[in-house]
């Protein structure tokens, strides 16, 4: 039977290439990556999408974001909160999620998606983690059971995106391994199923 590796793909960031959000985005995906799991990371200038709209198919940048999430075995969606939601950006980024509607397995198709979220302050993390959770369980997506929530004010990353807080670390890792795990559970299912005949993916 053909093995082929997970694809995890994670989006988030901002447009600024080098944000706290990007770094803790980077940070799950290499725990992904140790797992096995082959990672593509959408971050700073990929997210400069315009406002969705379904009629609107032509923008390169749309049609590379939703074949990502439509090809993805999992997914880790990282927001940056504003005012103590989702950012108007990372919304958007989500609302491309529409596009996948007439797929075989429409919007997130069950899959799992790795919530998280920082801000400057806890409390603005916590409740746009919230939110992130709810609006990604919408499209048919499985939040992980435990999502990360950052307070960025302290030096959690360094010059090179290295995680500083042991703390922080576990939680990108037990995230990340969910995130595996769920999709390696999930693809196994897929392939015994009677009819199916897709790759078991390792």
């Amino acid at each position: 039977m053909t093995r082929v590796p997970l694809t995890i793909v994670g989006v988030g960031g901002s447009t600024r290439q080098g944000s706290s959000t990007e770094r803790a985005l980077r940070a799950a995906l290499r725990g992904a990556g140790q797992l096995g799991a082959r990672t593509v990371c959408l971050t700073g200038p990929g997210l400069a999408l315009p406002h969705y709209a379904p009629e609107h198919t032509g923008d390169p940048l749309r049609r590379r974001l939703v074949e990502l999430m439509g090809s993805a075995d999992g997914l880790v969606i990282a927001a940056h909160a504003c005012h103590g939601t989702l950012s108007g950006l990372r919304k958007n980024v989500l609302d491309h999620a529409e596009d996948l509607r007439s797929r075989p397995r429409p919007y997130f198709g069950e899959r799992p998606v790795g919530c998280l979220t920082t801000a400057r302050g806890a409390q603005g993390a916590a409740s746009a983690l919230a939110s992130l959770r709810v609006t990604v369980h919408a499209p048919r997506g499985r939040p992980s059971p435990p999502g990360v929530s950052i307070d960025t004010p302290r030096d959690v990353f360094d010059a090179v995106g290295a995680c500083q807080d042991p703390r922080i670390h576990d939680q990108l890792r037990t995230m990340a391994r969910q995130v595996v795990e769920f999709a390696r559970m999930r693809s196994a299912h897929t392939a015994s199923a009677p009819g199916e005949r897709h790759p078991v993916r390792a």
